[in-house]
């Protein structure tokens, strides 16, 4: 099984890679980093490609994705993982990185889920995993461009799973709320402290792996993690009602 991973240098990522990894697939991990792949892969052991992209860039992404197909063959499983976060008020965002983001965040994905599609169509078989964020259901105030392009990704995510129904290709849409990682620490830093907030619960990148790799097993159609995030998607509304009502400010007197 042929694993192709997006941002696997770090974070979500990498626990991706070493899930897949355990379960004895065949990886090709990309990530502009390339030192940090490599120094993964080295760990991990065995033989993995490690390409290094900007994936900011959806053409050298999906370049990058034809690499991995010439030295691992076709693709089973598409991750769709990287990703970056822009916390800042609106009206202060810098329009240039926004746009970046959205690039990153969902026109990449996308391209590599159009270059990589026709070929698990004709094989009957494929997965395709996009890494979605709790934001798509319940948006958070300050996090304008993340929240336009996790809301995208799930929604183009969540159709595209109904167009494939009865091809063989499923698409497991993923929804992480808080997890213990590198960027989620630095996010909630940003934030001021609230009682709302220290009751939020969080994840840890493995678990969030572990649920993830059983959706790809058993064809699921989405995760939603830590489990309790459930009730955004049979209550949305309440949800977001909830997440805009009790959503800590921005640090330095930005708008909540």
């Amino acid at each position: 099984m042929h694993v192709v991973v997006t941002g696997a240098s770090v974070g979500i990522g990498e626990a991706f890679a070493r899930e897949f990894k355990k379960r004895g697939a065949t990886l090709s991990l990309i990530a502009r980093r390339k030192d940090k792949l490599a120094a993964l892969a080295q760990e991990l052991g065995g033989d993995i490609t490690v390409i290094g992209a900007d994936l900011v860039d959806p053409k050298a992404a999906q370049a990058a994705l034809v690499q991995a197909e010439s030295e691992r063959g076709p693709v089973d499983v598409l991750v769709n993982n990287a990703g970056v976060q822009i916390i800042a008020p609106a009206a202060e965002t810098d329009p240039d990185a926004g746009e970046d983001l959205l690039d990153l965040n969902v026109a990449t994905p996308l391209r590599l889920i159009r270059h990589a599609l026709p070929s698990m169509l004709a094989r009957g078989s494929g997965t395709i995993v996009n890494v979605a964020s709790m934001a798509a259901l319940s948006p958070v105030p300050g996090m304008l461009y993340y929240n336009a392009s996790k809301g995208g990704l799930a929604n183009a995510s969540e159709a595209l799973r109904g167009e494939l129904w009865g091809t063989g290709v499923n698409v497991v849409t993923v929804y992480p709320g808080p997890v213990h990682t590198d960027m989620g620490t630095k996010g909630i830093a940003k934030y001021e402290q609230s009682p709302a907030a220290g009751l939020a619960p969080w994840g840890t990148s493995d678990e969030l792996a572990r649920l993830v790799v059983r959706a790809v097993e058993l064809r699921q159609a989405r995760v939603i993690y830590p489990r309790a995030y459930s009730v955004s998607l049979l209550f949305p509304n309440l949800s977001r009602w909830f997440s805009l009502k009790f959503a800590p400010r921005l640090k330095g007197g930005g708008p909540a």
